[in-house]
């Protein structure tokens, strides 16, 4: 049995999330092409932007991934029964579902498996809960462009959505509590500032409003000297594991003190006959993490022994140019204790962005000092994410800088830059041919 609260199944990915996203992403990119591509003899021009016409589009097609991946399969499987309603605990082995219908029903399950997600984190500011603010739900949505958009956030979802906006005619001001992309390498979040900024966007950095004051749809924020007006305010400050509704108490299954569901490896909880995966826990809030694990959860549930390896989990932050890291930095490398040795490419020497016109951006790799393994890579480039797999499968198969550096790359690609980045540990690049072995 399948235990859905949600009026659609399909969880934040294809609703709300990833999907969505990424086609609004896809069209500011076309907008901002229209405007500042670099080519010359192309005319340059003021795009045309009825968002009304993107979002029926875009919805159409989450409608279409949704049914097709989600509700078509699950109505292949006459085993599982879906029951709507949102369930919580009345002991270990009991849920008490509450229907739609307001009616309230008891199951009881030998094993159970949790996987409900997350939702907005709203901080706490003195007038903003008041406020009619969006989440990137209501963003994602907006028919209407912002004269002036507000951002609270300074990482994935704040970035993503604020240069879309940005590109899709609005004007944006960025607000970020400390740096921007704080849990990543410095330089990727600098360099990415100045990116935005160049493009039009507003950043203050190290600011919190101090009070929030909405009427109608005039947002005023108040800072330390300063009072930002806006129409419309997004939040983007991260998210909170939606396990509070369950009753966990009643369980015995333990979280953190931020409410998220601990699992082991094999993603058990503390109570041995419930299982977990997904944003409710303490695994990294990505769509491709809750689906391995939901995969190794339900192997595990019947009788298997499948475990989830996290350790080499690469990253992407979907702005133009986007942000992709995997392995360790330079800091997290210290830190575990290992002499290390780095090397930064500008994206500049790279031939592919030069014959795009797109010299802004950096590959970084990290390797041990004494062998040259690799153990991290950071990249701002376009279409890093694209480029970030082939640093995984090398730190995964134990391969070395030069290992790396001695691989045939297709010419012209920006994957070709990790080659690049891979030979300056030994050379320097500068002095090469355009596609020199």
């Amino acid at each position: 049995m399948m235990i859905e609260g949600a009026e659609r199944i399909g969880g934040t990915c294809v609703n709300i999330g990833c999907v969505p996203s990424k086609i609004m992403i896809r069209a500011a990119h076309v907008a901002h092409g229209i405007r500042h591509h670099p080519l010359e003899g192309i005319e340059r021009g003021e795009p045309r932007v009825q968002r009304a016409q993107l979002v029926r589009q875009q919805q159409s097609r989450v409608d279409a991934l949704r049914q097709g991946k989600y509700e078509d399969i699950l109505a292949k499987y006459d085993a599982i029964r879906l029951l709507r309603g949102w369930a919580r605990f009345d002991d270990p082995h009991t849920l008490c579902v509450m229907r739609p219908d307001g009616g309230e029903q008891r199951v009881q399950a030998e094993k159970i498996f949790l996987a409900t997600g997350a939702k907005p984190h709203i901080p706490s500011i003195p007038g903003l809960i008041e406020s009619a603010f969006w989440t990137s739900t209501e963003a994602l949505v907006a028919e209407e462009i912002p004269a002036h958009l507000l951002v609270l956030g300074g990482s994935v979802v704040a970035l993503e959505l604020a240069q879309a906006w940005l590109r899709l005619g609005a004007r944006v001001t960025l607000l970020a509590r400390s740096r921007l992309l704080s849990r990543e390498d410095p330089v990727l979040g600098e360099r990415m500032r100045h990116i935005l900024e160049e493009e039009g966007m507003r950043i203050l950095l190290h600011t919190v409003p101090r009070a929030v004051h909405y009427a109608g749809d005039s947002f005023q924020l108040e800072l330390d000297g300063e009072t930002l007006q806006g129409d419309r305010l997004l939040l983007a400050t991260g998210r909170v594991a939606n396990t509070r509704p369950l009753r966990l108490e009643q369980s015995g299954v333990a979280t953190d003190a931020s409410g998220r569901i601990l699992v082991d490896e094999w993603l058990q909880t503390s109570v041995p006959h419930i299982y977990a995966a997904g944003d409710c826990t303490q695994l990294p809030q990505y769509v491709y993490v809750a689906a391995a694990a939901g995969t190794r959860a339900g192997i595990n549930m019947t009788g298997g022994r499948a475990q989830l390896d996290v350790s080499l989990m690469p990253k992407v932050v979907f702005t133009d140019p986007a942000v992709a890291t995997v392995g360790l930095d330079e800091k997290r490398a210290s830190a575990e204790g290992l002499q290390v040795e780095t090397r930064t490419l500008e994206l500049e020497n790279v031939p592919r962005a030069l014959v795009n016109f797109e010299p802004h951006g950096l590959i970084k790799l990290v390797a041990e000092a004494e062998s040259g393994r690799l153990l991290g890579a950071q990249i701002l480039a376009p279409e890093a994410g694209e480029i970030i797999q082939v640093a995984a499968l090398a730190i995964r198969h134990g391969m070395d800088v030069q290992d790396l550096a001695d691989m045939l790359f297709p010419y012209l690609t920006f994957a070709e830059g990790l080659k690049l980045c891979a030979q300056s540990f030994s050379k320097d690049v500068r002095q090469l041919s355009c596609c020199a072995g």
